[in-house]
């Protein structure tokens, strides 16, 4: 377990529409999708290839009721999720659900940094395979960008959580932008969130293919671009969208060389916004 301390090894959907999150993601990322559901739980996995990506499940209703929305959430591995949860409380972040266990499965609890992002702190209890090494991969995700209110401090903390390094900073007149690496690879990076965006939180960003065709089908199935298409260091470019639920993502990916017309700016935001500067490497 000690090789994957510290990484994204999942990434959960909560929903209030499952089936219709399942047609929707098969539509825009390609992923196929199969039940994995226990007698106290619906619960379907995201497939790409022989490989699952993530899974779905309905939002609880209790969340639901103290307003919580559809959102994804990243899972990041630890050694010890009982101890990390201390470590979380003692840095001065959140224990929304307590070491648990899923028989056979996992032991897992859900946490907020001290400026209230969402992670799950997990354990597997058997063994499974590890993510791609390589973050670039088709279907999987490519890139975790965290937009926080003092991107400083929130580097401090997951610093001393799971020992994620500074892995180079820019600066302009927007901001600062900070990437993070663990194992020596970069994961993402962090910029200060718009102030409209009322806590901190964690975008996760799906490589596709095609950047145009793929707006192209987040439009047919009902989906929303809120931001982008921006071009990113790399030549890749990339979308913010949100699903029919309301769940925000991202797309990255390449232009195809006959890519017709060119890009719309949907709903674009002030440039200084600091989404504008994501990196994707």
């Amino acid at each position: 377990m000690a090789d994957l301390h510290g990484r994204f090894v999942w990434y959960e959907l909560m929903t209030t529409d499952m089936e219709a999150a399942k047609a929707f993601y098969s539509k825009v990322v390609g992923w196929g999708s199969a039940d994995a559901s226990t007698p106290a739980m619906p619960y379907s996995l995201f497939i790409r290839g022989r490989s699952s990506v993530g899974g779905v499940m309905s939002l609880p209703e209790d969340a639901g009721k103290i307003g919580a929305v559809p959102r994804w959430v990243g899972y990041v591995a630890v050694d010890d999720v009982d101890a990390a949860a201390e470590r979380v409380k003692e840095l001065g972040g959140a224990i929304y659900s307590p070491p648990a266990d899923i028989p056979d499965v996992s032991r897992y609890a859900v946490v907020a940094d001290p400026q209230k992002a969402t992670l799950v702190l997990v354990r597997w209890l058997r063994p499974r395979p590890a993510p791609p090494s390589e973050l670039t991969t088709p279907g999987h995700i490519g890139w975790h960008q965290l937009l926080a209110a003092e991107p400083e401090k929130a580097l401090t903390f997951y610093r001393e959580l799971f020992g994620w390094e500074n892995a180079g900073a820019e600066t302009d007149a927007a901001g600062t932008y900070q990437l993070f690496s663990a194992g020596g690879q970069i994961l993402g990076g962090m910029c200060t969130k718009p102030p409209t965006m009322p806590v901190a939180f964690w975008l996760y960003f799906f490589n596709v293919g095609d950047i145009d065709a793929a707006m192209k089908r987040v439009k047919a199935v009902s989906g929303e671009i809120i931001y982008g298409p921006v071009q990113v260091p790399g030549g890749s470019w990339i979308i913010e969208c949100k699903d029919p639920q309301g769940a925000e993502f991202a797309l990255v990916g390449k232009r195809s060389s006959d890519a017709i017309g060119t890009f719309e700016r949907v709903n674009w935001r002030d440039p200084s916004d600091p989404r504008a500067r994501l990196r994707y490497r």
